[in-house]
């Protein structure tokens, strides 16, 4: 079936912009993960400190995520995008302006309302693609985490050069432009029609399918692992391979590029052959990297390959997910539904952290750590098999393409 025009012309605009606004909402998000040595050392914070530090924002991140992808629903994504960009300004200066460990763990929390910019771009870019494309444009979109690996890399370096607080005015001006860039060129599908219903029967709604439940607990652990090292992973390569703090971000910014890159691969070959598939293959392949890493291989080649591969499994996860709501979920509830999976793929990434730094401090290494997650890995992989490919082979219907 031929696509109308109108709907065909905007879609390569719409979806780089939105690509680009998730990008840099996700930058001014993971602005305290790539520094996060720096703080410990300057405020004399424990393991535990520096990791509740390091997950605050995730917080927020994550349940902001439900109010958000509401919103989104009956503002429309161009809107909420905007929204986003400008409101999470305050939270930048804040951080950047803080010298205390207090008022960093709070503007910290409120840094969080960046990470929702996940929720409106779901359901804005899906309205602009057929069904059978929303995995490829989902996969896409999903390249704008990319933010995190951009500040873990650029982030340590501008401090470097022009100071913390300097650097957070940068990124305050930076989201006002996006902001602006967003309101002039960017506009909502010809398709999309604001939700007429109030929010909270529609989170009912969404909490009442049974997909919505099922793709956040697949989230949670794809995309909570790749938030959860993305975050976290400076902190560990210092107390473990004793990088610098410039020389972890750097190598933070590879892991990320690589589930970045790897979101879409997901997301195409889920419209391909079958989200539940591509989800297999995740989980396995993170499930095994956990445990080598739980060994502490030896840094660069070793360690570094491990990592990567963790990366561009987890990756292949994300997009595999959303490959999968598009498919189960109607057009009008993605927005709700967005919400509900996204802050449990946020939520997913809060708690890793936390327990990461109470084992080391406990048992001075993270090994306990890697093999609950090769465990969470393998649990998800034997639910998908169970709940989509067991389920179609019984007469279940067809595994989600």
């Amino acid at each position: 079936m031929r696509m109308p025009n109108e709907l065909r012309g905007g879609q390569v605009l719409n979806l780089a912009l939105a690509t680009t606004a998730f990008a840099v909402t996700f930058w001014a998000w993971n602005l305290i993960g790539p520094l996060a040595g720096s703080y410990s050392r300057q405020l004399g914070l424990s393991p535990p400190q520096t990791s509740l530090l390091v997950a605050i924002p995730v917080l927020v991140g994550s349940l902001g995520r439900i109010p958000v992808g509401v919103l989104t629903d009956k503002l429309g994504g161009r809107v909420m995008f905007a929204a986003v960009c400008f409101v999470t300004i305050v939270p930048v200066l804040g951080v950047g302006l803080s010298d205390s460990y207090g008022w960093l763990l709070l503007w910290g929390f409120l840094l969080g309302l960046g990470g929702t910019s996940f929720a409106v771009g779901i359901p804005f870019v899906n309205a602009w693609y057929r069904p059978e494309r929303r995995g490829f444009a989902t996969g896409v979109f999903g390249m704008g985490m990319g933010g995190t690996a951009v500040s873990a890399f650029l982030t340590p370096r501008l401090v470097e050069s022009f100071g913390r607080t300097q650097t957070h005015v940068l990124m305050a001006v930076l989201l006002a432009v996006m902001g602006v860039v967003i309101l002039l060129f960017s506009r909502d599908s010809p398709e999309w029609r604001p939700a007429t219903t109030s929010a909270l029967p529609r989170i009912r709604e969404a909490v009442k399918i049974k997909a919505t439940w099922q793709c956040a607990f697949l989230y949670a652990v794809c995309f909570g692992g790749f938030v959860a090292f993305s975050t976290y992973l400076p902190t560990l390569l210092q107390v473990v391979y004793g990088y610098t703090q410039t020389d972890a971000g750097l190598r933070d910014a590879g892991f990320s590029l690589a589930a970045v890159f790897a979101r879409p691969v997901g997301g195409t070959l889920s419209d391909r052959i079958g989200a539940a598939r591509v989800l297999l293959v995740s989980f396995a392949g993170t499930a095994i990297m956990a445990v080598v890493l739980a060994f502490e291989p030896p840094p660069e080649i070793p360690a570094g390959l491990c990592f990567v591969l963790m990366a561009l499994f987890l990756g292949l996860g994300t997009g595999g997910v959303f490959a999968l709501v598009a498919k189960l979920v109607e057009p009008s509830r993605v927005g709700t539904v967005t919400g509900l999976v996204g802050a449990a793929g946020g939520l997913g990434g809060y708690f890793p952290p936390l327990v990461m730094g109470v084992v080391y401090s406990v048992t001075q290494a993270y090994t306990i750590g890697y093999l609950l997650l090769a465990l969470t890995a393998l649990a998800a992989l034997f639910y998908t098999a169970k709940a989509f490919i067991s389920a179609s082979r019984n007469g279940g219907g067809p595994a989600p393409r």
